[in-house]
């Protein structure tokens, strides 16, 4: 058992999977490694927000294609959520990762052509890069630093957080410093995927290799109760954020706000989530149960939507409450992955399952929003529901907090910490 006031890794050299033991500058550089990939996860998808005017109107997009566009990556992490655990138990975490950075420049690349044909297979490709990253990178956490979750479950959802908010804000600056056209941003991201597998060379080199092992596929956790709790807390807080992405400017638009203005608010929405997705991590990490943790995120949730039905004057205020809710939400949905499971297989297969089924839930968010929008003509309905929906979410969060593990073990003993350190059992 690792002590839980061990460094970033303890001065065992490097043992079997599992075990999380690396040398100290390994586990640093392994750390740094891992903190690129994840800052990789999101800019790719999130560059197109800000350049989506341009693009619909230069390859003159009709609006299916132009939703299309924006839900493709989504249907991406839930459709090809499953080859995750696959890729991982055939080829090991480290290769797979490297293949989801060989994805990202190979699709940021593609994007660089301006057609429609080259845009929706660049997409395509970089949806599929990027749902296994999704979902490789917990497993890879638990493996490799059981002994601080919290600091690395918090590193990787603030960079999901971080790289989201980078892409919307230096998108177009960049673009127009640069004398770039659209598509030349788009690829430009690309570059940044090529430096995060420069990086991640080293870590091959020491690859942990599972050919003609392949733990996971032998985990079945379709009945299992824990498992569809955090898979649902999971979904729902992704309907709630892509739901927003997609459309809080167009809401505040319909209020009477500018465009500019509506754009900066969804900013300040993604820069106020970073913090909380970097903190919440690192706190749920020394506390055994999260229960209690789980009905201040909600309160923060039902306080932001409530106020914006209620009083919409001081939207600054909403903004920020909805940021810190939403990066909190992320930091406990990811995070959960890993408390709840007893070992990284559980881990990555809980990761698949949860962002699978959770990811495929989100897709059905702005698109249900749009069509409550064209069927009553108003905002006020798809709001009330993104305000109901919080309920089932408060539930099962709170349900998921709770400190058993999936696979039928269940934590022994008291103390601080979380689950996934105290010693487990066959339940």
């Amino acid at each position: 058992m690792v002590p839980v006031d061990a460094g970033l890794a303890p001065s065992a050299g490097p043992g079997p999977a599992g075990s999380g033991g690396r040398t100290t500058s390994g586990g640093v550089w392994a750390a740094i490694a891992i903190v690129l990939v994840a800052l990789n996860l999101r800019p790719v998808i999130v560059a197109v927000a800000p350049l989506f005017d341009t693009i619909g109107a230069e390859l003159e997009l009709t609006s299916f294609l132009a939703g299309l566009l924006v839900t493709l990556p989504v249907l991406c992490f839930g459709v090809l959520g499953p080859v995750a655990p696959v890729l991982a138990a055939k080829f090991g975490f480290e290769r797979s990762l490297a293949m989801v950075l060989l994805a990202i420049i190979a699709g940021s690349a593609l994007r660089i052509v301006p057609t429609i044909p080259a845009l929706f297979g660049g997409t395509l490709l970089l949806g599929a890069g990027i749902a296994v990253g999704n979902i490789l990178l917990p497993g890879l956490i638990k493996r490799d630093f059981s002994h601080r979750l919290g600091l690395m479950s918090g590193l990787f959802s603030m960079c999901l957080a971080a790289g989201a908010t980078l892409a919307a804000g230096v998108t177009i600056p960049i673009a127009e410093a640069a004398g770039w056209d659209w598509n030349e941003a788009l690829a430009a991201w690309g570059l940044f995927a090529l430096l995060g597998l420069a990086c991640w060379v080293p870590t091959l080199w020491g690859a942990r290799g599972t050919a003609g092992h392949p733990p996971t596929l032998g985990i079945r956790l379709s009945r299992d109760r824990v498992a569809w709790l955090v898979t649902a807390f999971f979904g729902l807080q992704s309907f709630n954020f892509y739901s927003t992405t997609a459309w809080l400017p167009t809401i505040l638009i319909a209020q009477g706000h500018d465009a500019v203005f509506a754009g900066l608010m969804l900013s300040l929405v993604n820069l106020v989530s970073v913090l909380p997705a970097l903190l919440v991590p690192i706190l749920l990490d020394r506390i055994r149960r999260q229960p209690a943790f789980t009905v201040f995120v909600s309160l923060v949730y039902f306080a932001a939507f409530g106020g914006f039905l209620a009083f919409p004057g001081p939207v600054i205020v909403w903004m920020v409450l909805l940021g810190f809710a939403q990066g909190a939400g992320l930091g406990l949905g990811l995070t959960l992955i890993v408390l709840r499971s007893p070992d990284a297989e559980h881990a990555t297969k809980l990761s698949g399952m949860a962002q699978s089924w959770g990811y495929l839930l989100a897709a059905v968010g702005p698109l249900a929003l749009g069509g409550l929008r064209d069927l009553t003509g108003a905002w006020l309905v798809p709001v009330l529901l993104l305000f109901v929906m919080l309920v089932p979410q408060a539930i099962t969060a709170w349900l998921a907090g709770r400190p058993d593990l999936v696979g039928g073990h269940r934590a022994r003993g008291a103390g601080d910490g979380d689950a996934a350190r105290l010693d487990v059992s066959e339940g």
